[in-house]
């Protein structure tokens, strides 16, 4: 059973930025697609940003050209950096290991952004 731990969050004013790493036990990391989702209160999780074991990367339309995912293997973290963050930024940040059927979350960080 992997475990993620995320860290970074913290309160930012619009236009600033933050940078969220995940770190993640076990030997398999590298085998792992990772991806950071977010929830923002009365809304439904949603995913920002997703890097396969290949390096492939996927983003949500409304983080494209702020944020960046990447992966350190040597190190079993991956990280978000985010860009000129927005209000509507402002979510709890959970960390996920996909690998097959295999789906591993962690407890999430809050990131809040200020106008």
């Amino acid at each position: 059973q992997a475990q993620l731990v995320e860290s970074g969050g913290g309160l930012v004013q619009a236009g600033g930025s933050l940078r969220l790493s995940c770190v993640t036990s076990g030997s398999i990391f590298s085998r792992y697609t990772m991806r950071w989702f977010r929830q923002a209160p009365g809304k439904q999780r949603e995913l920002v940003a997703e890097i396969t074991n290949s390096g492939s990367t996927n983003y949500a339309d409304s983080v494209k050209g702020r944020f960046a995912i990447s992966r350190d293997n040597a190190k079993n973290t991956v990280y978000l950096q985010m860009n000129s963050l927005k209000p509507d930024d402002t979510a709890v940040y959970y960390c996920n290991a996909r690998l097959g059927l295999l789906s591993h979350w962690g407890q999430g960080t809050q990131v809040t952004v200020s106008s």
